[in-house]
């Protein structure tokens, strides 16, 4: 057995699953009918291939990659009331809770970080272990850091508002400015692991961990870089913006059952639970892993990118610009629709984002590939969203298993796609379309391919 195949027999051993249920049995008809050619496509711009080779995802289902992995399988929302949400429109969410997060940080500079700073540290820490790497050894002007990041420190923003009205300008802290601002993460990563080469910061929104791994690949295939590491982070579990979500519809309200409230592609979803988190990839062009006996976990193949131009917030109803994402990103992989085995939704469980995206699933995908939304199970964790899921599409590459949408029997009836519901999914999957969507009308996909 290779090595490759060995780690990949090992993880799928982590979680439970059932046997293989019907579907739509999408790849054992490639497999029979095409000899499964397309796993012979790097894809990708047809020149670099570019890998993962390490993963870090710290979540309210597990701050770990077994952890999170099996949570997911499980299928158990996570969503839970919080004391300092008492009073409030909504007063649940979905929180880290069985972390200590300064302790697994370390070290004297943790009071100066914002806690989605230390969450996207623990990430980060993770993947560049997982990858083999070593921050005192690798060449760090050749290593760039982008993190996508979407309101910042607003916790500590709130805080020192608060103290400056109470007390006075001379309470408020001189750490104010570089705890709230968004870069501060990728700035804080790029310190810790001695990256010197470019510390980036895009803010897309609920699309920024996406739009930070295709940033990523760009930065390999134009070879400013050797090694990335690319994600997103978000922890704004405040009352202030819970009730900000809340007051302009977007959350879900049903106060009286938390662990039920996410729903994606249910009839009765009325919005997202927000969650807090981060996820981290170890990006790296495939031949130079291989050359250093990395054998990838997975291969980023394509990427794509736009904007609906339509709405502050309201995705435009059609999913037109979500679907010229997905059409680049396949492009760039050289596949075809037909190629798709397996789609890992955004799948918010709002009214909007729900039925444009079924939409855009069942125009793209003519095959229906088998749908999971890891935000059934994790709340909606903003801008580390895309990354987040961008670990749980690798994971289902790896272990040939689709884990399932919780609190979901069926789908709405007007919706054509297939579910993955009740238990994880047996399934072996050689390709993946992992699918990121923000305010403002951004729109990422990524596509990855088993290694």
């Amino acid at each position: 057995m290779t090595r490759a195949r060995g780690e990949r027999e090992e993880r799928r051993g982590v979680a439970g699953v059932s046997d293989e249920q019907g579907g739509r049995g999408v790849v054992g008809e490639r497999g029979e009918r095409e000899g499964r050619g397309v796993v012979e496509r790097r894809g990708g711009r047809g020149v670099v291939g570019v890998a993962v080779t390490g993963l870090g995802v710290v979540t309210p289902a597990g701050s770990d990659e077994r952890a999170f992995w099996e949570g997911l399988c499980a299928g158990r929302s996570v969503a839970r009331r919080r004391p300092e949400l008492a009073g409030m429109p909504v007063d649940f969410t979905c929180a880290i809770e069985e972390l200590d997060v300064d302790a697994e940080v370390g070290g004297r500079s943790v009071w100066r970080m914002a806690r989605f700073v230390k969450l996207a540290l623990i990430a980060a820490r993770q993947a560049v272990t997982d990858a083999g790497l070593d921050p005192l050894t690798w060449d760090g002007g050749r290593v760039g850091v982008v993190l996508g990041v979407g309101v910042g420190g607003v916790a500590v923003l709130a805080d020192n508002a608060l103290k400056m009205h109470a007390d006075g300008p001379d309470a408020v802290s001189p750490l104010l400015v570089p705890m709230m601002i968004p870069n501060a993460a990728a700035g804080e990563v790029a310190i810790a692991l001695k990256a010197r080469g470019p510390s980036l910061a895009p803010a897309t929104a609920c699309a920024s961990g996406a739009t930070a791994i295709a940033v990523a690949r760009d930065l390999l295939v134009g070879e400013q870089c050797d090694v990335v590491v690319a994600g997103g982070a978000e922890s704004v579990l405040t009352p202030l913006v819970v009730t900000a979500f809340a007051r302009m519809g977007a959350l879900s309200t049903r106060t009286g059952h938390p662990g039920g409230a996410s729903r994606p592609f249910a009839a009765d979803r009325d919005g997202f639970v927000i969650g807090e988190g981060a996820g981290m990839l170890v990006l790296e062009r495939e031949a130079d892993a291989r050359a250093r006996g990395r054998s990838p976990r997975a291969l980023l193949a394509g990427a794509g990118s736009s904007t609906d131009a339509h709405h502050p917030t309201a995705p435009e109803p059609q999913g037109r610009g979500a679907q010229a994402a997905v059409e680049t990103a396949l492009r760039d992989a050289d596949w075809s629709p037909y190629d798709v085995e397996h789609v890992n939704a955004h799948g918010t469980s709002t009214p909007l984002n729900d039925s444009m995206e079924a939409k855009l699933i069942e125009r793209v995908f003519p095959r229906r590939p088998p749908v999971t939304a890891p935000k059934g199970v994790v709340g909606h964790t903003l801008a580390a969203a895309g990354a987040i899921e961008a670990v749980a599409t690798v994971l289902t590459l790896e272990h040939g298993v689709i884990p399932p949408i919780a609190n979901l029997d069926a789908p709405a009836v007007e919706f054509d796609i297939d579910c993955v519901t009740k238990t994880a999914r047996k399934q072996e999957v050689e390709t993946a379309v992992s699918h990121s969507f923000g305010f403002g009308g951004h729109n990422v996909a990524l596509a990855f391919l088993r290694a």
